[in-house]
């Protein structure tokens, strides 16, 4: 199980990322549940982590704009378990998408402070 909390409304949960020969970081992330990815980090969080370029492709925004976003790979533990995932570079604060939280139960209760909760099904 993995806890967070809620912060100014805003559900947020740590992530490890590992990178190879360093020690693990944690990135505190907001969860978003309308990003259907699994990871976005701001441009400069990506070029100082070093992660290897992938692709661009194109992302659609909830104002429906479309932006050519660069994607890179990394590797995360997740409840315990090391993933490769996508990383998306964009916006200015770290965020969780749906393709982590895929085939999880995720309770929240939407108060300053409370204990959040992300469980395998």
């Amino acid at each position: 199980m993995i806890n967070g909390i809620v912060i100014g409304r805003q559900p947020q949960v740590k992530v490890l990322v590992r990178i190879s020969g360093y020690p693990d970081l944690e990135i505190g992330c907001v969860i978003n549940t309308g990003f259907e990815g699994a990871l976005t980090l701001p441009v400069a969080a990506i070029a100082k982590l070093q992660l290897p370029y992938v692709a661009t492709i194109n992302s659609n925004l909830a104002n429906d704009e479309n932006l050519p976003t660069p994607v890179h790979r990394a590797t995360v533990v997740w409840d315990g378990v090391e993933l490769e995932v996508p990383v998306l570079a964009m916006g200015r604060r770290p965020q969780v998408g749906t393709l982590l939280l895929n085939n999880c139960n995720l309770n929240i209760d939407f108060s300053d402070g409370s204990i959040l909760s992300i469980e395998a099904l």
